[in-house]
């Protein structure tokens, strides 16, 4: 699949109609089904081909939208889709009534001309960063099936990596449109979160909660931003030189596997030699938060909320590694809670001080590797471990009510390693047009694959 910009060319030339598109993306989800591929929840065929048909049509008659207009997209299974059934990937709502309306970012979408292609799947309720489930089964990493295509946004992630859409759709609490993306080579950003409505959004953390996009391209990214967030940022790219580029040893540096410690001072050196000023600097808070666990004690609060019910009456139908994390919350006293959001208040301040001097904060997207799905699957005391390691670093961004867009940095048979590009809050515009210049001069210097 092309990118977005690349798939408009060759619809407005008449190279491709939206029709063939479809197909050739059906047919390729039906190939990823033969080999045991778990990418979707669902595909409602006769929807989607009716939206390519009148994309054509509406195109022949001079009206093209947008950019999106035609091109296949995927949407992750916990947003409303009208007429479906949202599962948020889990066993329990099977049976819940079809959505009334779209979720106000699937509207959006809508608008712009965007081919639904299908509800990808992902990891239940959207709880954890390594993309395993249980009841839909575990979407395979496309450069190495042995290995987990991360979470939560894991089918978002390989919806795109195999070729099936030129976007996919995704939610990102703690890092759950980068860690996929980082994991299959791929582009993801994070907005500021309340730049998205998640209106028609399952919940996890309404402190958390962001809507963005994966995709094959900053520009990609950039296009879908526009659109579901309502706002034409100004994202024209950035000289490298002069730009200054803070990086830390604190926290998100510490214990990085081999290859993403390698790829990443890669990509620093690269950086440094286009003119770029990086530099070290300390950000011991990040400690501090880490010792307090707010993040995960905020957002187990916030899930409990809205899952008790569903607990009550349905516990057994629940993953049990989502329930455990859920009645974390269960038993999280009021006090406790206001103290964990006074905290993440404190943070946020603390991280706007610490990144003032800087254009962008740099940061492995992951600290380690894709993990082997055998190493996790059947084994509790690794999952919630390595699953922990996994969300480290993107859920930092989360917490400090910021923005990050991760691209891939690794070399041609290495195993996929992501450079988060980070900022505050509303700084989206910046680091999109920072990222733009970086994508640019990585994929100059450094032969990215994606599968």
């Amino acid at each position: 699949m092309r990118t977005i910009r690349q798939t408009g060319k060759a619809l407005a030339t008449k190279t491709v109609s939206a029709g063939q598109l479809l197909d050739a993306s059906l047919a390729a989800i039906d190939a990823d089904v033969v080999r045991g591929g778990s990418t979707y929840t669902h595909i409602d065929r006769s929807a989607a081909r009716e939206a390519a048909s009148s994309s054509d049509a509406f195109r022949d008659r001079g009206y093209v939208p947008s950019a999106l207009a035609g091109v296949p997209v995927s949407v992750k299974d916990l947003f409303d889709v009208k007429g479906q059934v949202t599962t948020a990937g889990s066993r329990i709502l099977r049976g819940a009534a079809p959505a009334v309306r779209d979720a106000a970012a699937v509207a959006r979408l809508r608008e712009a001309g965007a081919v639904f292609v299908g509800r990808t799947n992902m990891s239940e309720f959207a709880f954890s960063g390594l993309g395993l489930n249980p009841h839909y089964g575990t979407p395979l990493n496309p450069f190495d099936p042995s290995r987990l295509a991360g979470g939560s946004s894991s089918g978002a992630a390989t919806s795109v990596a195999l070729g099936h859409v030129a976007a996919a759709l995704g939610t990102d609490t703690g890092g759950s449109v980068r860690i996929p993306a980082a994991f299959c080579g791929l582009v993801s950003f994070k907005p500021t979160a309340r730049r998205v409505p998640l209106d028609g959004a399952v919940p996890l953390s309404t402190s958390f909660d962001s809507i963005g996009p994966i995709a094959r391209s900053v520009d990609c990214c950039t296009l879908i931003d526009r659109v579901v967030s309502g706002q034409a940022l100004d994202t024209t790219p950035r000289p490298l030189t002069g730009l200054r580029f803070g990086v830390t040893s604190d926290y998100v540096s510490d214990d990085l596997d081999e290859t993403v410690s390698t790829a990443f001072n890669r990509a620093i050196s690269m950086l440094r030699r286009a003119g770029a000023s990086v530099e070290r600097f300390a950000f011991p808070e990040l400690h501090e938060v880490a010792g307090h666990l707010p993040l995960a004690g905020i957002t187990a609060a916030q899930a409990w909320a809205w899952h008790r019910e569903h607990v009550a009456s349905h516990a057994e139908g629940y993953d049990p590694r989502v329930l455990t994390r859920l009645r974390i919350g269960e038993g999280r006293g009021a006090a406790d809670y206001i103290d964990l959001l006074a905290a993440r208040e404190r943070f946020v301040r603390d991280a706007r001080t610490r990144l003032a001097s800087f254009d962008a904060w740099l940061m492995p997207t992951v600290a380690i590797v894709p993990p082997v799905i055998a190493g996790v699957e059947h084994d509790d005391e690794a999952f919630f471990a390595v699953n922990a390691k996994v969300l480290r670093n993107p859920s930092v961004v989360n917490f400090m009510d910021g923005c990050a867009l991760t691209l891939p940095c690794h070399n041609e048979g290495e195993l996929p390693v992501g450079l988060s590009i980070c900022g505050p809050a509303l700084a989206d515009a910046s680091i999109l047009s920072i990222a733009r210049s970086v994508e640019a001069l990585l994929r100059a210097s450094v032969p990215v694959v994606a599968a």
